[in-house]
């Protein structure tokens, strides 16, 4: 597809700007005393997380947006609360990786002395070295360590795509694939966009190749989150996926599937909340869906904002039930 279809632009800006507006209104929740009091401790964590990795790219695409200082006030109060160092190392399962994401995705100045303390134990303990990870996990904590500028002994970018999932794709059944590994993969390797990425040369198309096929078989399965994740994927990889015709497809999905309130309703069509969704069982659906959606969005339409109406909203975008009426909703 050599030009971008007619009215493709416009769906691209509008999916980015109400995801980006649903972020802005609603993640303080996630850092209220209601939400420390009654979500469960890790799900709200990897949720901070992922609204900090939001932030840094949104700083880095279009740091003059309105929203992105609200958003960046939400991360910061919570990196700079102690009780919050002290909860990313609660559950044994995810305590070292989420102190190394707690330190690459923090705001400047709102990392501490224990906090830095922290990152000296996982040197210590070899959580930085060559140990009995996959190639994928090397590579996702390589990502993370190179961010928070520690130290380490993992293996150069380029060998750990070599030996991984996504370097032989193109040779698996689409079916078998596993979607988080390839994007995430992607991602990591050309940080979100922001920089080229590792493979290149045939290596590059087969690779583009495997993300296209399976930006159609998430269009057709109705995976929005999913889908976000390919159309991000494609841009990383050189292509614009406002010109593939999987991409076109993918950006059209989403764009039907966003309420009126600018959020994504939940990871795939079949996972939808339902019309009688209270304010906070349709905050746990939505979180995650309009998070990955607002940063594919925010890169693949580089920072590009449709025209807002004096209340902050897109135009046309009901306004009847204002942000305070959210205050109960949570997130998985």
């Amino acid at each position: 597809m050599s030009t971008r279809p007619a009215g493709l632009d416009e769906a691209a800006a509008r999916v980015s700007t109400g995801t980006r507006q649903w972020i802005r209104l609603h993640a303080a929740h996630l850092d209220s005393p209601a939400a420390r009091a009654g979500l469960p401790v890790t799900p709200r964590v990897k949720a901070l997380l992922q609204l900090a990795l939001l932030r840094r790219v949104w700083d880095r695409t279009a740091p003059s947006d309105p929203g992105l200082a609200e958003t960046t006030a939400v991360v910061e109060r919570a990196w700079q609360r102690p009780d919050f160092a002290r909860l990313i190392a609660l559950d044994p399962r995810y305590a070292r990786q989420f102190q190394l994401m707690f330190a690459a995705l923090a705001p400047a100045g709102t990392v501490t002395g224990a906090h830095r303390a922290a990152l000296d134990r996982l040197a210590a303990d070899g959580y930085l070295t060559p140990r009995r990870k996959s190639p994928y996990l090397h590579l996702e904590t390589r990502y993370h360590a190179d961010l928070a500028g520690i130290g380490h002994r993992l293996a150069p970018y380029e060998e750990l795509y070599a030996s991984g999932l996504a370097a032989r794709a193109h040779e698996l059944p689409a079916a078998g694939l596993d979607v988080c590994e390839i994007t995430h993969t992607v991602f990591y390797l050309s940080d979100f966009g922001l920089r080229e990425p590792g493979p290149t040369g045939r290596a590059l198309e087969r690779l583009a190749r495997v993300v296209e096929g399976l930006t159609d078989h998430c269009v057709r399965e109705g995976a929005w989150d999913l889908t976000a994740k390919l159309v991000l994927a494609q841009h990383c990889l050189g292509l614009d996926p406002l010109r593939t015709s999987s991409g076109a497809a993918a950006v059209r999905m989403l764009a039907r599937a966003q309420a009126p309130d600018g959020a994504i309703p939940g990871r795939s069509a079949a996972e939808s909340a339902p019309a009688d969704a209270t304010p906070e069982a349709f905050f746990r659906r939505a979180y995650q869906a309009t998070l990955g959606t607002a940063l594919a969005m925010l890169v693949v339409t580089d920072g590009r904002t449709e025209e807002l109406t004096a209340t902050g909203t897109p135009a046309g975008t009901p306004t009847g039930t204002p942000a305070a009426a959210q205050a109960g909703r949570g997130t998985r």
